[in-house]
């Protein structure tokens, strides 16, 4: 397990990078998982319109990494000629047009793009086959269609498209490169046949050529050109290895990489990701599957509930409301903590609204009873992963922004009646640097999660609440049945 201290100077190194919507982080480790460096540089905020348009300038993304790169290697001084390898990992479904050079042509159509509907719909028709035998279902989110519209917008009908781990991957190795299956999932690509879903791309106007070969995560695609190398600091000996999207990275980085491992990130959403031998298929199409690095599966969904139940409390009072939910115990009422209209997972209901079964007695009591709200959606989600193939075994790895809360994961771990296990700084760019290390510092991707992961606080179920949590989420199911919303 890893630890933040400095390691030998001359041991080898390898970089992982998070491109998210507002920033580009760069961390630097060792084999053991040990920190050597770390920078952030901040991108231009999403331009967003009523139409659902979400658009990030695409040529911001290659100088935020390069000045990552370059603050890194700076701060490494003479050690900079160790790092081995990088990775990227950025959001999942964001794609851009570029030229033949590589340059955008326009913005990017960010992850969160609703203006695509017509596009999804044709490629929901086209392809209908190869979605049902591989558990995806195009929509507007999806990065499929909006390569549609990108496509049916651009002026010049040779334009490349590209997920954001690619464009930056040309400006280091200096030529096109190959994307990873995870980045390619939902923009078409079919990782059981490992081909372009064709019937669905051509009716949208896209001829396959016009998109990137497809390689696994952690697979080596070339070495670092002389003019990357010197705008960054890094040596040309430095391999760029393909990486994955921030929600598998940020699964890998918890350390569930090995089957039966399960991992819940409660972040503004709630995600949960496993590992599976076999791919599963979900006729609903709320659980999904990534292709591991190493062959196997790592299925999953997100719900719309998560830390955005909190999104209308001052972050400054949820540590007080913590200790006051702490001492009041369970919640006289129950709460499905529903903050948009619509639910993905661990069922799909467009038309779902939050509720609470009866008036909360307070602010405290509805600040526990949303807590409890959200470990519910979870304990669905695990029952739900389960009844298609996928168990978990104990403890149940914890990531993301809410996991920081003692409070709510003992709330999780009472719900769901075994301990959960969280994992401090199990972040995208600590993912990708698994990735980096796979094959460079270590042989496997299992290794070098054994080695690189930080430890996990253990936090086990409240004896005393137990009873009384698992009363409510039956109220909870009951409640959902009578909306329509749950039918198994």
């Amino acid at each position: 397990m890893s630890s933040d201290s400095p390691g030998d100077v001359d041991a080898p190194l390898v970089a992982g990078i998070d491109v998210a919507t507002a920033t580009v982080r760069v961390e630097v480790r060792d084999a053991s998982g040990a920190l050597a460096a770390a920078a952030s540089v901040p991108l231009p905020r999403p331009v967003r319109g009523p139409d659902g348009a979400s658009e990030q300038d695409a040529g911001s993304w290659w100088p935020a990494v390069r000045a990552a790169l370059g603050e890194c290697t700076t701060k490494l001084g003479r050690r900079r000629r160790a790092v081995r390898a990088l990775a990227i990992a950025a959001t999942s479904g964001t794609v851009v047009a570029v030229d033949a050079a590589g340059e955008p042509v326009g913005p990017a159509l960010m992850y969160d793009d609703r203006r695509a509907e017509s596009e999804a719909a044709i490629a929901r028709e086209a392809g209908a086959r190869r979605w049902q035998r591989i558990g995806i279902t195009p929509s507007a989110g999806s990065g499929l269609a909006r390569i549609g519209w990108l496509a049916a917008h651009a002026d010049d009908p040779k334009v490349r498209f590209l997920h954001t781990p690619d464009l930056i991957a040309e400006h280091l190795l200096g030529r096109p490169v190959a994307t990873d299956t995870s980045h390619a999932l939902k923009s078409g690509y079919d990782p059981v046949h490992a081909e372009w879903a064709q019937e669905a791309l051509v009716p949208l106007g896209v001829d396959i050529d016009r998109l990137p070969d497809v390689v696994r995560p952690a697979q080596p695609l070339g070495r670092l050109s002389p003019a990357a190398a010197a705008e960054t600091g890094l040596p040309v000996t430095c391999e760029v290895r393909s990486g994955m999207t921030d929600g598998c990275a940020g699964q890998l980085a918890s350390g569930a990489v090995e089957p039966g491992r399960i991992v819940t990130v409660l972040g503004t959403t709630l995600v949960v990701k496993g590992v599976s031998t076999e791919l599963v298929h979900d006729p609903t199409g709320a659980v999904y599957s990534h292709l591991h690095p190493e062959g196997t599966w790592l299925p999953g969904g997100a719900s719309n509930t998560g830390g955005e139940a909190l999104s209308d409390v001052d972050p400054e009072r949820l540590a007080g409301l913590d200790r006051a939910a702490e001492e009041r115990g369970p919640s006289r009422t129950v709460c499905y903590p529903l903050r948009r209209d619509g639910e993905r997972f661990p069922f799909p209901a467009p038309q779902a609204r939050g509720f609470l079964l009866e008036p909360a007695g307070d602010e405290i009591d509805l600040h526990r009873a949303r807590l409890e709200g959200v470990a519910f959606c979870e304990r669905l989600a695990l029952d739900r992963m389960a009844e298609l193939g996928v168990p978990a075994t104990s403890p149940i790895l914890t990531t993301g922004g809410g996991a920081r809360s003692r409070l709510w994961c003992g709330i999780r771990a009472s719900v769901l009646g075994r301990p959960i296990a969280r994992v401090p700084r199990a972040g995208t760019a600590l993912g990708a640097a698994l990735l980096a290390a796979t094959g460079t510092l270590h042989p496997d991707l299992s290794t070098a999660a054994h080695a690189m992961v930080p430890a996990s606080e253990r936090i086990d179920p409240i004896a005393e609440e137990t009873g009384p949590l698992d009363r409510s989420y039956r109220r909870f199911l009951a409640a959902l049945h009578e909306q329509g919303w749950l039918n198994t």
